[in-house]
């Protein structure tokens, strides 16, 4: 049989477990396709999985339903999500990776227990993080195409250095334990900081606070907060290869890394 696989627990989080050496039902949890989920006994941890039937195809409501078992499994135990589409062929194969893993399973378990992750998303344009608007003439009639191309190239290293200070305002403000910062840009030629904070869980309340502070206070960046979530970034973070690839099935002797969402289900702080 056949196991997609969904993430890690640790096993004593679900009393369940406590005198079982075979999978349990986990109750009123679906899966993928509708599947039911269980939780499969390993060492001192809990693979979360349901049956695959491995000819059938996975669809962008498959990577939904994904997300939201990990984010159920969230509320009972600290979790190292996997991969979007990770299947094991069989119980074997399953029991040998989770083996060969196994320190790094638990080690990783130890460093993120108690924690959550949040995320910002912040708009930075011409005037994001200045206390004063500085605007740039219009470009005139008959300008030469390299004079543009010096302009527009000389607008991105402002904006570029004006991401820099913003995600270093942002690290100051929010104090995280650990963060993840990614940078892009859009067709109006805008920089968009996504950051991820990995923060405890008890203080999820005090980082909501300090979001309407920040935003109040930087009114010339457009900023969103989400979450909290599972800790998907920093599980990539402690677990990813030196050659990232990309999302399908492992095989069994392949070490598992964490799985690739972009918007993952929150989690309840």
């Amino acid at each position: 049989m056949a196991w997609y696989a969904y993430c890690i627990g640790e096993k004593q989080s679900f009393p369940n477990l406590a005198r079982h050496r075979k999978p349990v039902p986990l109750e009123s949890v679906q899966g993928v396709s509708g599947n039911q989920v269980f939780l499969y006994p390993a060492s001192d941890m809990a693979v979360i999985v349901s049956e695959h039937n491995p000819l059938e195809s996975l669809s962008q409501k498959s990577g939904v339903d994904h997300a939201r078992v990990i984010a159920d499994c969230f509320q009972h135990s600290t979790v190292l999500p996997f991969r979007f589409g990770t299947v094991f062929q069989d119980d074997e194969s399953l029991r040998k990776s989770v083996r060969s893993n196994q320190r790094q399973f638990l080690g990783n378990i130890d460093k993120l227990r108690g924690k959550t992750e949040m995320h910002l998303k912040i708009a930075v344009g011409d005037t994001c993080g200045r206390e004063a608007e500085r605007s740039h003439p219009a470009e005139g009639v008959g300008r030469e195409y390299l004079s543009n191309l010096r302009e527009n190239a000389s607008r991105q290293r402002e904006r570029q250095t004006r991401a820099r200070a913003v995600s270093f305002q942002m690290h100051r403000q929010f104090m995280p334990l650990d963060e993840e910062v990614s940078c892009r840009v859009i067709e109006s030629g805008k920089m968009i900081l996504d950051i991820a904070h990995l923060i405890d869980r008890k203080s999820v309340e005090r980082y909501q606070n300090k979001f309407a502070t920040t935003s109040a206070m930087m009114r010339d960046c457009q900023m969103q907060m989400s979450g909290p979530w599972p800790p998907y970034h920093f599980v990539q973070k402690l677990t990813r290869p030196a050659h990232q690839q990309p999302a399908q099935p492992l095989p069994a002797e392949a070490k598992l890394p964490s799985i690739l969402i972009a918007e993952p289900f929150p989690a309840m702080a």
